[in-house]
């Protein structure tokens, strides 16, 4: 059984670097070809095995769950359906965003595996969910580590604007299973949003969501108009917004500098040195 810091969750982390490593030293020397096809493959049968979940339980002896479970309705489940498309794609931004979101939300799922927890490690059930997050995370830094794609800290503004369309892809997916009755229709009761609120979407509902929840604006956390006006609760998606902003500006900074550190250096060396020649230039013509 898995449990928070027991045997069997470190087991999965060593597991995760393992993998990395010895995918690295294998691919290395290969062309640029191999590698390609290696992890584009790998990549297509994590989306694969999203649908072949439905063949083992629990999902194969709970219909209900299963019509649920397999749209892409969270953060890791778009990762699976993205990231093969992205990859083989040629712009610099979608992998990019591949690159930063796997890194960071395949850490998240490693280090805290709520889906995981409780579960017995012979299911079969757990060893896809680690398989999936461990493909999100290492396809992802292999991409960068094998030179099959380079960082660039100059693109890093548009990484919180693809954050947020993946935000409004997995509102989309809920409304419409809503819509279609395979999830309860949100005005059942609109302050309610335990029942159903992947990627915490529709507001705070766990401690997790502090990391999100304390760069809110005031004004977010409340009913702006109608009957219900003035009434506490957090507006869907945009109460995210400030949050997605801070991190995917931070977090994809600091992997520039980790997986990149000589040109982000440079880069920042040469935006001082503009900033400095414009504030001389301003200072001749007083």
């Amino acid at each position: 059984m898995v449990n928070l810091f027991n045997f069997w969750y470190f087991f999965f982390i060593l597991l995760c670097s393992g993998i990395i490593v010895g995918l690295y030293f294998l691919l290395r020397n290969k062309s640029k070809k191999t590698k390609t096809i290696v992890l584009a493959s790998i990549l297509f049968f994590n989306l694969v095995l999203h649908f072949l979940k439905l063949t083992f339980p629990p999902y194969s002896t709970n219909p209900e769950k299963a019509m649920k479970d397999i749209w892409f309705i969270n953060v890791c489940a778009t990762s699976v359906l993205f990231f093969p498309f992205l990859f083989i794609s040629k712009s610099n931004t979608a992998k990019d965003y591949m690159v930063f979101l796997g890194i960071v939300s395949g850490f998240l799922a490693m280090v805290y595996p709520t889906e995981a927890l409780g579960k017995n490690v012979l299911t079969l059930d757990l060893w896809r969910f680690y398989i999936c997050h461990m493909i999100i995370i290492v396809v992802p830094l292999l991409t960068v580590l094998l030179g099959l794609h380079k960082l660039d800290v100059k693109r890093i503004w548009k990484m919180p604007l693809c954050v947020m369309a993946m935000l409004l892809f997995i509102i989309c997916n809920q409304v419409l299973q809503s819509e279609l009755g395979i999830i309860d229709l949100r005005d059942n009761n609109m302050f309610e949003v335990n029942f159903d609120n992947p990627s915490l979407i529709w507001g705070p509902t766990d401690s997790v969501a502090v990391l999100f929840s304390w760069l809110t604006p005031n004004f977010m956390k409340v009913i702006p108009f109608g009957q219900y006006a003035g009434q506490e609760k957090f507006w869907p998606f945009f109460w995210m917004v400030p949050g997605a902003i801070f991190y995917f500006i931070l977090i994809p900074l600091v992997l520039c500098f980790i997986l990149d550190f000589k040109n982000t250096k440079n880069t920042f060396k040469e935006l001082f040195q503009k900033i400095k020649l414009l504030f001389s230039k301003k200072s001749l013509t007083k």
